[in-house]
């Protein structure tokens, strides 16, 4: 529960967020009147501020914040920014760049908007936004408080969702997939490409049965059953995955190809194929939304690499779609990769690369670009010895 007063009365409400942010112990009403300095100094000294008054203004108000934050510091020039940035090793960069935006995103935090049981919220030129937070939070009973910022991510997964992100063309027809808030969006295409050109195992001849470990949103599944592999099983141990998957999955018309399990890494049995595209980078989420990206001490990469051999059919291969971002960060080197595909009784027959193509690679202002743009997204075909 969050509390706060208003005038000699004391309120409470239920508190959502997603990020994993506790309840805030500091809480003063705002509204129309309340100005931007005002308001960065409250975010920064610990203070949240629960809006009432005109949802428009409030959106206002944290784009204020935003270009307070992002504004760099007075106290250094740019040439001695651009000094230290270069004397950074890639590790002291990266972890820089995490607590920066930790920072970032608790001021940004800061501003809350209070929202009705029925998902409703009773501010002035507030948007309808009832369908987009009932997928998210699904049935309440009762009010609850979120932090503005987090609220416009749910309102703009909802969009995603609705019109879905284009992947591939099948019959002159476009595949879309609609990802669900909380779940990974396939914006990155490079990795797709990479599993529509690498060549299928021959072993998908005699058994055309494919797993895709970590199903997500379910995209890799429908790449597979694009190129007709018969029976697909993914997996995935997240509820919103596994809905998503099923829910994309159905629009597309393919329940009779793909099926999806909740489980931990592998279901039972054998593939000719397995797919996995596990979070690329070996550190610790800070939310629960970071899980699709973080992956702590690689262990969902080396839970599949130790358990692929037990569960490929006679001649069948495994696919490791992974960047090497996290090589460039100092986070994992190659040597530690290719031990544990020693370890794990596989050998590698081959590996098809690619550039990335999203915009932070070119982005030089980006704090990760001298990482960023050495990456190399890399499809590793792996069979056993």
């Amino acid at each position: 529960m969050i509390h706060w007063r208003e005038g000699e009365q004391s309120y409470s409400a239920k508190w959502h967020s997603e990020n994993g942010i506790a309840p805030h112990k500091k809480v003063q009403i705002a509204d129309d009147t309340l100005t931007a300095d005002t308001a960065y100094r409250l975010a920064c000294e610990g203070t949240a501020m629960l809006y009432k008054g005109d949802f428009q203004n409030a959106r206002q108000l944290l784009q204020a914040l935003v270009r307070r934050v992002d504004k760099p510091s007075k106290k250094s020039s740019r040439v001695d920014r651009v000094a230290k940035e270069k004397t950074k090793s890639p590790l002291d960069a990266f972890n820089l760049h995490r607590l920066a935006q930790s920072q970032r995103a608790r001021i940004l935090g800061m501003v809350l908007i209070p929202i009705n049981a029925d998902h409703s919220i009773s501010l002035r030129r507030a948007p309808d936004v009832a369908r987009a937070c009932f997928e998210v939070f699904g049935e309440q009973t009762e009010p609850y408080v979120i932090s503005l910022r987090e609220l416009l991510g749910v309102i703009s997964a909802h969009e995603w969702r609705k019109k879905g992100v284009p992947v591939l063309a099948r019959d002159d027809e476009e595949i879309r997939i609609h990802p669900h808030y909380g779940v990974f969006s396939p914006i990155r295409g490079e990795y797709i490409e990479l599993v529509l050109k690498a060549p299928l195992p021959v072993a998908i001849q005699k058994e055309s049965i494919a797993f895709d470990i970590g199903v997500g949103t379910g995209v890799l599944s429908v790449v597979l059953a694009m190129r007709e592999i018969k029976q697909i099983i993914g997996t995935d141990q997240d509820d919103r995955a596994i809905s998503c998957a099923k829910e994309n999955i159905k629009r597309l018309k393919l329940n009779e190809q793909i099926a999806i399990f909740k489980t931990h890494l592998f279901p039972e049995g054998k593939a000719a194929l397995i797919v996995c595209n596990p979070p690329w980078l070996p550190a610790r989420p800070s939310s629960s939304l970071e899980h699709a990206v973080y992956d702590p001490e690689s262990q969902m990469l080396k839970g599949f690499l130790s358990k692929l051999k037990d569960h490929l059919l006679p001649g069948g291969e495994g696919w490791l779609i992974l960047s090497d971002l996290a090589e460039h960060l100092a986070l994992r080197s190659r040597e530690e990769l290719l031990a544990w595909i020693e370890a794990a009784g596989l050998k590698v027959i081959a590996r098809l690369d690619t550039k990335p193509q999203h915009q932070k690679a070119f982005d030089k202002t980006d704090a990760l670009y001298a990482a960023r743009s050495k990456e190399v997204t890399s499809l590793w075909r792996l069979a056993s010895k």
